[in-house]
């Protein structure tokens, strides 16, 4: 086997242009095909499809911002919390022998089931999970959801 005595890259090195020149060939955006994303759509376009088949396109839908709801969420568990805050302000209400909360009045609009609560309550809110109500229900108070009174009428 015969042993190579020079580098493999001896030619083209140097200083700067590697032996091109200044203004010719190897130099300027004409050699990489243009400038940045430039002919991602013509002469680029394998190089597209191999290495960033996502480069182009859209995907899914953007609900227009009014349309969004932004939740504020209260757990069932923090009601019994809510309710001595309320009681020592003095704004809590009853009704019969059960507290009624208005939670859009507070700020929330949507009640989950994380805890328990043992107080009889009537919970007024936009929304609320299945478990938050089952909770509610079993300590003896009810949930008033408002999406769906408003979505009847």
């Amino acid at each position: 086997m015969v042993v190579r005595r020079r580098k493999k890259s001896r030619y083209m090195r140097g200083i700067r242009t590697h032996g091109y020149g200044n203004v010719g060939q190897h130099r300027k955006s004409g050699s990489r095909g243009g400038k940045g994303a430039v002919g991602m759509h013509k002469h680029k376009w394998s190089w597209v499809l191999k290495y960033f088949p996502d480069w182009y396109g859209k995907r899914g839908f953007t609900y227009p911002p009014e349309m969004r709801v932004e939740y504020r969420e209260i757990n069932v568990g923090e009601l019994g919390e809510l309710i001595e805050f309320l009681k020592q302000q003095g704004k809590l209400e009853m009704e019969g022998d059960a507290y009624v909360i208005d939670l859009q009045t507070l700020g929330y609009n949507k009640l989950l089931g994380r805890g328990s609560i043992d107080l009889k309550v009537k919970v007024r809110v936009y929304d609320a999970s299945e478990t938050a109500v089952e909770k509610v229900r079993k300590a003896g108070g009810e949930v008033v959801i408002l999406r769906e009174a408003a979505s009847r009428s």
